[in-house]
């Protein structure tokens, strides 16, 4: 049996990704805010274990709560794999940094950085001793590296879950079953997210009308598609513990 713990798995890219995975030998716990319920006919569909945990990932203390909760219903000993996914993610507050709110950062770093990081943390605590697969997937992005006007937020916290991955490897390198961890950016695919960006004004985001033309020209990828592809990555030996890519490049 694979489980995996998906976040941000009711819509977007975490349904791409939660649909990819839907197999009678997998175990997916989906965490979000709402339940999708054709997600759950789908999954009853094709024999495969599904359990959606309503939670607020800006909730961060009791994220620890959350992982215990999760791991009641992984059995170790026949565990072949454990998968994490951090996809869950907001691109608010889209603005000036000195336009951004104190309430508006705190909640974007919170759901993240905070959230991927402590998610993490206890993956690696109890997944501790289980001699199997054990793989952390890092949704990224190009704004990792590449400094947007009005994405201040966006950009510092997926630079940050970048070199969070990267430090995960060097301190599980010595270990007889490593988590591996991978930062992956999937490209622009057609997501409420991009709805947000589209939504803004040209002074909060200067860059707004090269993503309407995405839009508009068909250029973004449907989150099936960028799902699909993520998940065959996170299972394959392309997986490539300790770095960043595009997959666009890459894969």
């Amino acid at each position: 049996m694979r489980y995996f713990i998906i976040t941000g798995a009711s819509k977007g890219l975490g349904e791409g990704i939660a649909l990819a995975l839907l197999d009678e030998d997998h175990h997916l716990f989906c965490i979000s805010r709402s339940e999708n319920k054709d997600l759950k006919k789908l999954a009853v569909a094709r024999n495969c274990k599904l359990d959606f945990h309503l939670f607020d990932l800006a909730v961060s203390m009791d994220i620890d709560s959350l992982a215990e909760l999760i791991f009641t219903d992984i059995d170790k000993s026949k565990a072949e794999g454990v998968y994490l996914i951090n996809n869950a993610g907001l691109i608010d507050p889209v603005k000036r940094v000195e336009d951004c709110s104190a309430e508006a950062v705190d909640m974007h770093m919170r759901v993240n950085l905070i959230a991927p990081m402590l998610l993490s943390s206890a993956f690696i605590k109890h997944t501790a001793g289980i001699r199997a697969e054990k793989r952390i997937l890092n949704i990224s992005s190009g704004a990792a590296s590449n400094p947007y006007y009005g994405w201040s937020c966006y950009c510092t916290g997926k630079a940050g879950i970048e070199m969070f991955g990267r430090c995960i490897t060097v301190e599980q390198e010595d270990e007889d079953y490593p988590v591996q961890t991978m930062s992956v950016a999937p490209g622009v695919i057609d997501t409420g997210m991009q709805e947000t960006i589209r939504s803004t004004n040209e002074r909060d985001f200067i860059n707004r009308e090269k993503f309407v033309d995405l839009k508009e020209s068909g250029q973004l990828v449907p989150p099936g598609m960028a799902g699909k592809k993520l998940a065959g990555l996170l299972l394959s030996p392309k997986f490539r513990d300790g770095q960043a890519i595009d997959i666009r490049d890459s894969y």
